[in-house]
């Protein structure tokens, strides 16, 4: 099988995330996509806003319908900061004989040679990497034995930093959010300076 994994923060999970994870599933033919919320993300350690329950139920809510996606609550158990390397191993013994691939956003290219664990981690997964319209990846990091496959993503400029502003100026989110998303974050007034 040939099984795709997303991760991120999802704080809070947006359009622009779940039309990444369905590039990369329609593109690439994958069987199966994993979204996995990171505890902590290693290179922006202050980036989450909302507790971690909060970041899986609302990545749940977003997905729950959509039998082609499910999500791992393997790093939020965990804790700490969310290094790739780690989830690939632990995916790496559950799926031994599939083909693991990581889903990226090209922005995040350039840096890759700053992960932890690097040479280990591209011999684990293959990486995927989305290319938005009018933004090519110039760069490539020279990394032993990376194997990098090209996905056209949809330029859909959305970042939760201005989904939490909109929340806080009592803006709306939606055509941003998924609806059943937007339900939690108003139910659990998340992103609220009054929360």
């Amino acid at each position: 099988m040939k099984i795709g994994f997303l991760g991120g923060s999802f704080d809070p999970v947006h359009f622009g995330h779940l039309l990444a994870a369905q590039d990369a599933y329609e593109q690439h033919r994958l069987d199966r996509l994993i979204i996995v919320p990171a505890a902590q993300t290693p290179l922006k350690p202050s980036e989450a806003h909302s507790t971690p329950a909060d970041r899986l139920a609302m990545v749940r809510a977003a997905t729950e319908w959509d039998t082609r996606f499910e999500v791992s609550d393997f790093e939020l158990r965990k804790g700490g900061v969310s290094y790739t390397i780690d989830s690939a191993r632990h995916f790496r013994s559950l799926y031994p004989d599939d083909q693991l691939y990581w889903v990226i956003g090209g922005d995040q290219l350039p840096q890759l040679h700053l992960w932890k664990d690097i040479g280990e981690l591209a011999k684990l997964v293959e990486f995927i990497f989305l290319e938005r319209p009018g933004y090519p990846v110039k760069a490539v990091p020279e990394i032993p034995g990376l194997r990098l496959s090209r996905c056209d993503g949809h330029l859909l400029a959305i970042s939760s930093t201005e989904l939490r502003d909109r929340t806080r100026r009592s803006l709306s989110l939606d055509y941003f959010v998924p609806h059943k998303a937007i339900v939690y974050i108003r139910g659990h007034r998340l992103y609220r300076d009054d929360a």
